[in-house]
C-alpha cells in the first residue's frame, strides 16, 4: 500500500526526534508499524496543516515534505481533536520539500476550517497575512483567526456579551 502525505521537519530536515532525512530518499525501519509517540514508523498527514501538530510552525524555521508513505501503512484518526487520515508506514520516500509560496498557495482553496486550523499553526508573515485577508476579507471568522494568531490581538474574541 502507498499513501502520498506530508510531513513537517526542523530547517535541516530533522524530524522532532533528531534523525536526518534527505529529499529523495527512501527510510525504513523494522517491525510493525505503530502509530503515537511510543509506537513504531515514520508518522506523516494526509493534510497538509495537520503536520503543524507535531512541529512549532509558528517558529519558521520549519520545513513541510512531500512524502509517500508505504510497507506495513496504519491510518490513525484523533476524532477528539479533529484530525484525520493520519498515518504512520514502515517506510516512507521524501518527494520534495515544499516552498512557503506554494504552501500558501495550496491555503488559498481550502475550506474555511482547513484555513483557520493553518493559520493557527503556521507563522506568516506580513505580506502573507494580507494575502488572506485580501481573500477572506469578509469571512469574519477567518479574519479574527488571523488577528488573534498571526497579529496578537488576543482580545479579537472579546466583542461578545455574556447574556443573563
Amino acid at each position: 500500500m502507498m499513501v502520498k502525505g506530508y510531513k513537517s521537519f526542523d530547517k535541516q530536515l530533522k524530524n522532532r526526534y533528531g534523525q536526518q532525512f534527505e529529499v529523495g530518499k527512501n527510510y525504513d525501519c523494522l517491525g510493525k508499524a505503530i502509530f503515537g509517540n511510543k509506537g513504531n514508523g515514520y508518522h506523516f498527514c494526509q493534510r497538509l496543516e495537520d503536520t503543524l501538530r507535531y512541529v512549532d510552525g509558528m517558529n519558521d524555521k520549519i520545513q513541510i515534505a512531500e512524502v509517500i508513505g508505504s510497507g506495513n501503512v496504519v491510518e490513525c484518526c484523533d476524532e477528539y481533536n479533529g484530525y484525520y487520515d493520519m498515518y504512520v508506514a514502515t517506510s516512507i520516500k521524501i518527494v520534495r520539500v515544499l516552498s512557503r509560496k506554494e504552501i500558501i498557495e495550496y491555503f488559498l482553496d481550502v475550506p474555511d476550517y482547513r484555513i483557520k486550523r493553518f493559520i493557527q499553526g503556521y507563522k506568516l508573515n506580513k505580506k502573507e497575512i494580507d494575502i488572506f485577508k485580501e481573500k477572506y476579507g469578509s469571512n469574519v471568522s477567518i479574519l479574527k483567526t488571523i488577528a488573534y494568531h498571526q497579529e496578537n490581538q488576543r482580545d479579537i474574541y472579546n466583542d461578545c456579551k455574556v447574556l443573563k
